[in-house]
């Protein structure tokens, strides 16, 4: 069974070491002093692999600086890492030294190896006198291993329209892997929502500058912080990360600058995010989509639906419907990556395959009663392109097809149909999509509009517009699925409960709702 920490022991002592003598490193101040604690961003690990992880810091004295550059000095810096068995790090096993570089932001990604396979570590940083917090980490199951394990995901966190609250309380859970599925940080100006609850910092985020500073102050928020010390992370990006709706090289609005945009924001999210060293991007180009493996219990099919998309048809009007939505050629994958995905459902030997991306994949009738209207943002715009890859899942060893999905506000449960729309064509696969952390406000339990369009879409099982994520423990017999929720996100303090709990068994497409 998974190791269980008790969390606060691991925050906790995040003071304690920063106060403290630190045994086994030295001294490096290659930066020279600073001018305060480097370490306000916190630090995150991602991308486990059998014998490793990736870790993940930046250094920046004074975050909000307009720069970018956190307030470091414009040279190099050495900092230093290390990795224990225990989180009081009386059993190091690995240490070493990276350097933080201006050009990057002071941002450092410690590509480790050598580790255990489903292991628990804990690991820390040291520039210049200061120590970072801890996070703690873990390795995947060796290859073959079906040991059950714990993931939750979550997207859509507006720092304006609430507190992180569902943040702290998803590093509370405790959970062996996180997926976030985009909306990461929002590009707005300050002051530009209307569910304001305190403001962004800067104007619309154009510049790489600019990113840089909306990332730092994302990150200065404490129960993000917690959620990225808890457990490694697998990211992939939507739109706000760069700019509302944008499809490959065309923005939402006309904007002849968007692909030098483009470019700042994905290297800003390089910077911020524990990624491997083979995502940085190039230009306008990031290599996103991969494929990680836990074990042979699942494998994740972590997807980029918006580098390589076509332009959303219909004018990109939200409940619309139109010819170009069945054009053979719309594409919301690419054509590489749509031939990556098949090819790795054509050579899957997972009990689990799980599909984390963006956008709702399932097809959802916006409009009640006469007519149709979908959101052409999402696959229901490229349904072509879903059609083939739900073909690559009925036609391959895919034993369970299991699709997460982020962006848009709200907790839904769905089953995905052979033939989308066709009420009789049998349930091949099951879409579980994550509320937002703040994004929208406190929300409801419940939407008349959505309650209203229900009955022309049978295959959703589960809907609330609270705030919040979704906590699974997945096992070789089932996916257990709870839709965690928090009453308001426009204060503090929000308690966490369970919205609605699902079980997904195996060979079973079907959801199957427990408890009340």
């Amino acid at each position: 069974m998974p190791i269980t920490p008790n969390r606060r022991s691991v925050l906790k002592a995040g003071a304690v070491f920063a106060a403290l003598p630190v045994v086994g490193f030295t001294d490096r101040r290659r930066a020279g002093p600073l001018a305060g604690d480097p370490f306000t961003l916190g630090v995150a690990s991602g991308e486990p692999a059998p014998d490793g992880v990736v870790l993940w810091t930046r250094l920046a004295p004074n975050p909000l600086a307009e720069d970018g550059f956190g307030g470091m000095p414009a040279r190099a810096a050495d900092v230093e890492w290390e990795v224990a068995t225990d989180e009081s790090f009386s059993a190091v096993v690995r240490r070493g030294v990276t350097t933080a570089l201006p050009e990057s932001a002071h941002s450092v990604h410690v590509e480790l190896s050598g580790l255990r396979p489903g292991a628990e570590y804990f690991y820390r940083f040291r520039t210049s006198g200061h120590v970072s917090p801890p996070g703690r980490t873990r390795t995947s199951p060796e290859p073959g291993s079906l040991q059950p394990f714990r993931m939750c995901f979550a997207s859509c966190s507006h720092y304006e329209q609430g507190w992180f609250t569902a943040y702290r309380h998803l590093a509370d859970e405790q959970p062996d892997l996180v997926l976030h599925l985009g909306d990461y940080q929002y590009e707005y100006a300050a002051g530009r929502s209307t569910e304001r609850v305190r403001d962004h910092v800067g104007p619309e985020t154009v510049t790489l500058a600019g990113y840089r500073q909306r990332y730092a102050q994302y990150k200065t928020d404490p129960d993000l912080q917690a959620a990225h010390a808890a457990a490694p992370w697998l990211v992939v990006f939507d739109d706000h990360e760069v700019a509302n709706n944008w499809a490959d090289g065309v923005p939402d609005e006309p904007d002849p600058s968007f692909l030098g945009r483009r470019a700042a924001a994905l290297r800003a999210y390089y910077e911020n995010m524990p990624l491997r060293p083979s995502a940085r991007p190039r230009g306008i180009d990031m290599a996103l989509h991969r494929r990680v493996d836990w074990g042979a219990l699942a494998s994740f099919h972590m997807l980029d639906t918006r580098q390589y998309r076509t332009d959303q048809p219909c004018g990109d009007v939200y409940r619309s419907d139109c010819p170009e939505r069945h054009s053979p050629a719309a594409t919301l994958t690419g054509a590489e990556q749509e031939r990556w995905l098949l090819d790795g459902f054509a050579r899957s030997r997972a009990r689990w395959d799980v599909l984390g991306q963006q956008v709702f994949f399932g097809e959802v009738d916006l409009v009640a009663g006469e007519g149709r209207g979908y959101n052409p943002d999402a696959w229901d715009g490229y349904t072509v392109n879903r059609d083939r890859i739900v073909a690559g899942i009925v036609g391959s060893p895919v034993r369970n097809a299991v699709v997460l999905t982020g962006d848009v506000h709200a907790h839904w449960a769905a089953e995905i149909r052979e033939r989308a729309g066709d009420p009789s064509s049998r349930t091949v696969a099951t879409e579980l999509v994550t509320s937002s952390i703040t994004s929208g406000g406190d929300g409801s339990d419940t939407r008349p509009d959505v309650e209203a369009v229900l009955p022309e879409n049978p295959h959703i099982r589960y809907f609330s517009d609270r705030r919040g994520y979704v906590r699974t423990r997945i096992t070789p017999d089932a996916i257990e699925a709870d839709f965690r929720t928090v009453p308001f996100v426009s204060r503090p303090g929000a308690p966490i409960a369970t919205g609605a709990s699902f079980v997904i068994a195996d060979r079973d497409p079907a959801l199957h709702r427990t408890g009340a």
